[in-house]
Order: C-alpha cells, then structure tokens, then sequence
C-alpha cells in the first residue's frame, strides 16, 4: 500500500473515506506525544538535571531502534530517582497540554457512543489526572515507586508491579486493547487506536482503524491514516 493526500498534513491508506463515526465503538489514544504534548518522563528527569540522558533513551524506544521497551523504561526510570511529587506537579500544571484537537475529537467519539481507552507506557500521576480532565473510561499504564519514611515524596527510581503485570508496553497495550474489546463485547475491528511510537504498533495493527499521529516513519508506514500536521481532530475530515 502506499499514502495518498487526503488533505495537505493527511494522509491515507487502505481505507476509502468519508467513513462513519457510529461504526466504531472504542478509541484508545497513547497519551505522551499523542493526546498530550510531551514525553513526561523526559520533562520529569529534568528537576534531576537529566533530560537530555533521558530524552536521547525515549528517543531511540520511540523509534524502535531499543527492541525492548520495558528495559529502556527502567533504565529512564532509575534515573529518575530523587524526583519529588511537588517536581511532577510541576511538571502537570506547568508543561503538559493536551494536543490540539483531543477534546474535540474526544468529546465527538463520546457523541457517537464510543468509549475511550488510554493505555500507556508512561505513569498513573499524570493518566489518572487525564483521564478525569477528558472523562475517558479505560486506562492502563505505570506506578512510579514513592518513597515512605525519610525522605518521602521522592522517586526511589523504580516502579510498582499492579495486578496485570509490571510494565505497559507494547504487548499490553494490545492486551489491553483487546481486553477492552471484549469487557464492550466488540471486535477489534471496530476499534480505532492512534499513536506515535514503536510501542503503540501492537494495538495499533488488531484495531480496525489504525491512526498515526506525528509519528516515527516506522509507525506512520502501516497506518490507516497519517496525521502530520495539525490537531488529533483532524480525524474528523475522514469519519463523519
């Protein structure tokens, strides 16, 4: 298959538009580079003076150049340690935005009775605080270790297993997906999944509608649909 120009910045493939919104009944976002504007572990490793270390990690596992996503995050994540709350805060309140377009297109899924899924590789402090900003239904992604006793409040540089398992990569955001996929009793392929990075292409490839959103030319490469410029409700030229 090979991209056409569906409007300057969209692009297409495999899938012959207008399609129709109330054809697909869940949407599930990556949230760091997607449904909002920054990676949070890079802008959290810099209140350690470490964001160009961490960054060049998030870089190259975003590129898929690091095979193995739960190891480049623990290596991030351990780098992370001496990090505070009030620094995450901080982070929330002064840097993270949400991308152009999310609660546009967010609240036209919801107009057609979709649910909303955000998986992520990134940490439940900033997922939990964004899922309630959206009023999005299912999240998955990682617990940051905070340390108790003397010094509490600080990052200890490692992660929290939950009941699921210990890291949400790739695979889990396909096990996600399509545990959400069956919790709604649908198919997949009336899922659409959007993302950027290498880790978002195992859901990405069991979703009916697969959006890469300023992606990494391995994850725009066998997308539905490429969004290089302009906002997440770009979408909305194609579904209607």
């Amino acid at each position: 298959m090979a991209f056409q120009d569906f409007a300057p910045g969209l692009a297409i493939q495999g899938i012959t538009p207008p399609l129709a919104l109330r054809d697909y009944k869940l949407i599930a976002f990556d949230m760091d580079s997607t449904l909002i504007n920054i990676e949070c572990v890079d802008e959290i490793a810099d209140a350690v003076g470490k964001k160009d270390e961490v960054s060049a990690i998030t870089e190259a596992a975003m590129r898929g150049e690091i095979a193995d996503f739960k190891e480049s995050l623990r290596r991030r994540v351990a780098l992370l340690r001496g990090v505070t709350v009030a620094d995450m805060e901080q982070v929330y309140t002064e840097r993270l935005r949400l991308n152009p377009g999310a609660e546009r297109l967010v609240e036209a899924c919801k107009a057609a009775g979709m649910k909303i899924l955000l998986v992520s590789g990134g940490f439940t402090f900033f997922t939990d605080r964004v899922r309630e900003r959206l009023g999005i239904d299912f999240v998955r992604s990682n617990v940051l270790e905070i340390r108790s006793g003397p010094n509490c409040g600080e990052l200890t540089g490692r992660m929290v297993d939950q009941p699921w398992g210990d890291i949400c990569d790739g695979a889990e955001k396909r096990k996600m997906f399509l545990e959400t996929c069956a919790h709604l009793g649908i198919s997949p392929k009336q899922g659409i999944a959007m993302g950027d990075g290498a880790n978002d292409l195992p859901m990405m490839g069991e979703a009916g509608l697969s959006v890469a959103y300023h992606a990494k030319p391995r994850v725009r490469e066998p997308a539905h649909v490429a969004i290089d410029q302009g906002g997440l409700d770009r979408l909305l030229e194609i579904l209607r």
